[in-house]
């Protein structure tokens, strides 16, 4: 088994990801980021996929996953992040994630918090089933783009 010390505060990886789709249900994500579209009272949906790449020094890969969006009346997104790691030497890392995303207002940017928690069977990965992930970053959904830099909580 693979011993790998972590303390509060290391980067653990770097994500850059890309959506790969989007599924609306009845609510515009983009006249919503525009100032168009307000949300609902009681809320909307919006599933986002999405892959991309991890760089970092504990975990390089690949990532691909959903985001289950929650749009709140008060503009804010709940996020619902289920997602697979594929890291370079071949393993495999569940990963799901919660928070939320806050309009920049006038920039059509989102700023995000996430609470990642990983799960594998991997013994070179064990030390991840214990580890508590914050991560924080942005999202463009006009480039369709994610970036987030994800530190041990």
């Amino acid at each position: 088994m693979a011993q790998t010390t972590i303390a509060v505060g290391d980067l653990i990886y770097e994500a850059a990801v890309h959506f790969t789709r989007v599924t609306e249900y009845g609510f515009s994500l983009t006249a919503f980021l525009a100032g168009q579209q307000a949300p609902p009272l009681a809320g909307a949906r919006i599933d986002v996929g999405f892959e991309g790449s991890l760089l970092g020094p504990k975990l390089k890969g690949r990532i691909s996953g959903v985001d289950y969006l929650g749009i709140r009346p008060d503009g804010h997104v709940q996020l619902h992040i289920h997602a697979e790691i594929a890291t370079d030497d071949g393993q495999k890392i569940a990963f799901f994630a919660d928070g939320v995303a806050s309009p920049e207002e006038g920039t059509g940017v989102l700023r995000l918090r996430e609470n990642v928690t990983l799960t594998t069977s991997s013994p070179a990965y064990e030390w991840a089933n214990h580890l508590q992930v914050w991560g924080q970053g942005t999202v463009d959904p006009a480039k369709g783009e994610i970036k987030v830099k994800a530190y041990a909580a």
